[in-house]
């Protein structure tokens, strides 16, 4: 950490910086765990992402923590160039924690959101994230979620014109697909199983993409990468709100997002996982 950041850092918080612990970093922003001179232990985020992804960012810890459902890191600070966020000391999940972590993401989806999409400038990862307002989450999540990504990926060179041709084709069937119209949930919008903390029995949502959504998002999102004793989170969540007919089926429309931002991101490596996720929505 340079004498730049730890003295931002100090002005941020109102405490000399302390230890310092670089912990690497992630599409182009350099991680730290920080203990101040007063003894808070944070976690810092410096330059790298723009200043509206750290803001982004912000703004979707606050707006998951006012639903006081899951836990998140307490948004410390930030400005231009820092998020300070309060540390996580991790442990192990097991069933219980898992158990509960379902029950506790099932309340915060249930206390809603205005509309789908935020009030705010979106981001996922390094990527802009459109959050216009819709009221129709099939309508929505084409414009808002998947086009944008789809076309970013064709003009990359990524995905030729015909591996769009089937993601539209898969996108065509969500009006169909989608089930039952369901209010806006306040969901999390990145939910991989390495956006979720486990510690004192819990699991705490971390690097929020969060927005209005539809709540299958999330259980998708979780599904993507494989989540620690995932069968056990979504019984739990169950349990609290039931999930409509056919949720199953629809996994795969809703990992098409995720999965072109990963095009975006990385690369052609994950092509066949779009196109098998179309072709599976087509399937149905």
């Amino acid at each position: 950490m340079t004498g730049t950041v730890s003295l931002r850092l100090a002005e941020l918080t109102g405490a000399g910086v302390g230890a310092v612990r670089p912990l690497g970093g992630h599409h182009g922003a350099r991680h730290y765990h920080v203990t101040l001179a007063d003894g808070r232990e944070v976690f810092v985020k410096a330059a790298g992402a723009s200043a509206a992804a750290l803001r982004a960012e912000a703004h979707g810890l606050r707006w998951l923590g006012e639903a006081r459902a899951v836990p998140v890191p307490d948004v410390v600070a930030c400005d231009d160039e820092l998020l300070v966020v309060s540390w996580v000391r991790t442990a192990a999940p097991d069933v219980g924690s898992a158990q509960t972590f379902g029950r506790d993401l099932a309340r915060l989806h249930t206390t809603g959101a205005r509309a789908f999409g935020a009030p705010w400038e979106g981001f996922i990862a390094s990527l802009p994230l459109p959050n216009d307002p819709g009221v129709s989450w099939p309508d929505w999540y084409a414009a808002q979620r998947v086009v944008p990504y789809l076309r970013m990926a064709v003009d990359s060179g990524e995905l030729s014109g015909a591996d769009a041709v089937l993601v539209e084709s898969a996108l065509a069937r969500a009006g169909a697909l989608a089930g039952p119209a369901e209010l806006p949930s306040r969901i999390h919008g990145d939910c991989w199983s390495g956006n979720v903390l486990w510690s004192g029995g819990r699991g705490w949502l971390i690097d929020p993409a969060a927005h209005g959504g539809h709540r299958e998002t999330d259980l998708a999102m979780l599904a993507l990468f494989g989540a620690p004793y995932l069968d056990q989170v979504i019984g739990a969540y169950q349990d609290v709100a039931p999930l409509a007919a056919g949720w199953r089926q629809r996994v795969p429309l809703h990992q098409l997002h995720p999965l072109l931002v990963h095009v975006c991101l990385f690369g052609s490596s994950y092509r066949e996982s779009v196109l098998g996720a179309a072709r599976a929505v087509l399937a149905c």
